[in-house]
Formats: structure tokens, sequence, C-alpha cells
């Protein structure tokens, strides 16, 4: 099976190591990332929201008019746009870009933040919203007719958009979230789950929870795993980087705003926090220092080495069913870089010998 590999596209020049400075939109950075992840051959960059961020659909637009092939996947949360206008908002983004939009849908995260924006619902609340989102949004985009949707959170009375995505007649759906409620929504909505970079004992769970409410339901569902590799030519320098990464981190703590906070508000990082307590250094290379240390704000492990140690630790992730994976540096733009030149040709290499040899031996077994 083919791998993607998604990048990540900022408003300004940020990480945990690099306090951000300037215009909180930064166009010459966003254009300089973009240009940068599709020189290196990512498949796509994400492009984040939260309730102090810039609009990412309108970023995204940007993004799309600075690029020719790099494919979008835009962070939205539902419940704050009419479903039945993201959809066209989606649709006319689709178009703008030829076809290379893509939604990461985001529901759960912390109460605090969402009610910034005015939203009092609980968690359950949402994920039951977000259900419904999503089957307006797929209606919205397929419908050669008015339809009619009514729903706790929803009614809609004969909702058709005249602009529907570019190629067929949907667009790829993300979807994050590790609570019950949110492995719920994804196996019956998602076109593809998104885990952060857990053990594989983590992430083996995680699959097969999501793939037997998918199989209920009669769907097929892919999975994108997040990490932040970090690269150099021996084994031995990449964990000093590693300690390097750290102890700027924890420095710039206070001008990067990358805090613990006291109470963790989502499942997600409550599972990589997890995992740091089994230790600084997991399975084969996955480091959990930086997750440790920030409270696992996000995608915050790492995977630590010589590109082929890292490349075959992908592998792994591969074998157990991941197909996507969304990685990101921690100096944005020369990350994105080596990635392209050190690490994604080596992924598909190995994974086109992997996929190579079990075709071969799937012919064996069916000749006997």
């Amino acid at each position: 099976m083919p791998v993607d590999f998604i990048g990540f596209v900022g408003s300004r020049n940020h990480s945990e190591i690099i306090p951000a400075h300037g215009p909180i939109i930064d166009l010459a950075h966003v254009e300089a990332a973009a240009k940068t992840h599709e020189a290196a051959g990512f498949d796509r960059v994400l492009v984040a929201f939260h309730s102090n961020s810039p609009d990412s659909i309108l970023l995204s637009q940007h993004i799309a008019a600075t690029t020719e092939r790099l494919g979008l996947m835009v962070a939205h949360r539902p419940g704050f746009t009419a479903p039945t206008l993201a959809a066209r908002q989606f649709a006319t983004l689709d178009h703008i870009s030829r076809g290379r939009a893509a939604v990461h849908i985001i529901t759960g995260g912390s109460d605090i933040e969402f009610q910034a924006d005015g939203d009092h619902t609980t968690k359950a609340e949402r994920y039951a919203r977000t259900h419904e989102y999503i089957e307006i949004l797929r209606q919205e985009w397929s419908s050669d007719a008015p339809f009619d949707y009514q729903g706790r959170f929803y009614c809609v009375n004969g909702g058709q958009s005249r602009v529907l995505p570019y190629q067929g007649h949907t667009i790829p759906i993300y979807f994050g979230g590790s609570s019950d409620e949110a492995i719920a929504v994804a196996g019956q909505q998602a076109d593809v789950y998104a885990l952060w970079g857990e053990t594989y004992e983590q992430v083996r769970e995680t699959i097969a929870r999501v793939r037997a409410i998918a199989d209920k339901a009669g769907r097929t569902i892919r999975f994108s795993l997040s990490l932040r590799p970090i690269l150099a030519d021996t084994e031995e320098k990449a964990w000093a980087k590693a300690d390097d990464i750290l102890a700027k981190a924890r420095s710039l703590q206070n001008d990067t705003g990358y805090i613990r906070a006291t109470c963790i508000p989502n499942e997600g990082s409550r599972r990589l926090l997890a995992a740091a307590e089994q230790g600084v250094r997991l399975d084969k290379r996955l480091w959990t220092g930086l997750a440790a240390l920030t409270g696992a704000k996000g995608n915050s492990t790492s995977l630590v080495g010589a590109p082929d140690q890292v490349a075959d630790a992908l592998l792994d992730y591969y074998r157990l069913g991941i197909s996507t994976f969304l990685i990101r540096g921690f100096e944005p733009i020369m990350d994105a870089y080596e990635y392209g030149r050190d690490l994604l040709p080596r992924v598909h290499a190995l994974i086109e010998k992997e996929d190579h040899l079990n075709g071969e031996e799937g012919m064996k077994i069916s000749r006997k």
C-alpha cells in the first residue's frame, strides 16, 4: 500500500525551541514552508486551528496559490460554522486548489479553549454534534437533489450545494481524538483516523478499536501517525540532538508557551503521558522526553536515530496498519527539507520492498 507523508505549515516560524516573534501571519514563512514541503516530496501539509489562531481555510487557500501539487489537510472544528456552509467552503477550496483539499476534524480538546469561542458544550455533546456534522458534510458534497436532515443539533430543509468537490462527490475526512466518544465517531465517519506518536502496543490497540467499529459499519478506514523525527548522521549524534532540543525547550518554556498544564484535558495527551511514564526511550527509538516536559500538548513524541534507523521504525508502524505519517520537526523549514532528502525516500523504498515481498509470498501461497 502506498504511504503518504503530511507535513505542517504554521502561520509563522514557531516551535518548542523557537519563540514566536513578528506578525502572527508571516506570509514569507508560510510560502517558504509550503514550497519546501512540496519540493521535499510531502503529499499534504496540516494547517492547524485553535481558538486564537488565524483562519485555517484562508491560510490553506494561500498555500494552494503558492504551490502546484501540495495537498492540504485543513484543521476544522465542527459547531462554529453551519455544516452546509462549511461543506461549500471546503468544496470551493477544493476547486481553487484543483482537488487538493482534505478536512481534519478536531472535536474534543479543552473545554476552556472551546469556551473562548463561546462554546459551552461538553465533550460528549461535541462528539454527538460532530457525528451529525459530518453526515451533513457528506450529503452536501454528494446530493444531486435537495435533501432534508433532522438531528439533535442540526435541522436542514432542502439543503443542496451548487459547488461540489473538484473530483467525485467527497473530500477526504481525517479525524482525531482518543476518547471512547471519538473512537465511535471515527469508526463510523472518518476516512483516515489520526493518532499521535504512541508505542507499538498503544497503536495496535487503538487500530483494533477503530477497525472493530468500522467493520460493523461496513467501512474501510486508513490510519495516520504523528511524530517528530530527530535525525543525525549517527544514532549517538541523534540522541545528543534530542537532549539538546529538550534542554533548549525547557529553558524557553516561558517564551514559547509550551508549559505543562496542571490538568490534562484530553485523552490523547493522557495516553502520551502514560507512555512517557514507562520511560524516556521506548520500543526501538520512540522518545517521550518532550511530551513529559510539555504535558503532551499535541504531536510531541519523536523517533530518534540515523535516517535508516528512523525509516526502519516507521516501517514497523506501517506493518501495524499505519499508511500515513504526519511528521514535523523543531526547525520547521530546515527539518522539512532534511526529511525530504534523508527520510522520505528511505521509507518509500522500504515499503515498496515490503509490499513486493508480501506480494510474492501471497503468490506462492495461492499456487499451493
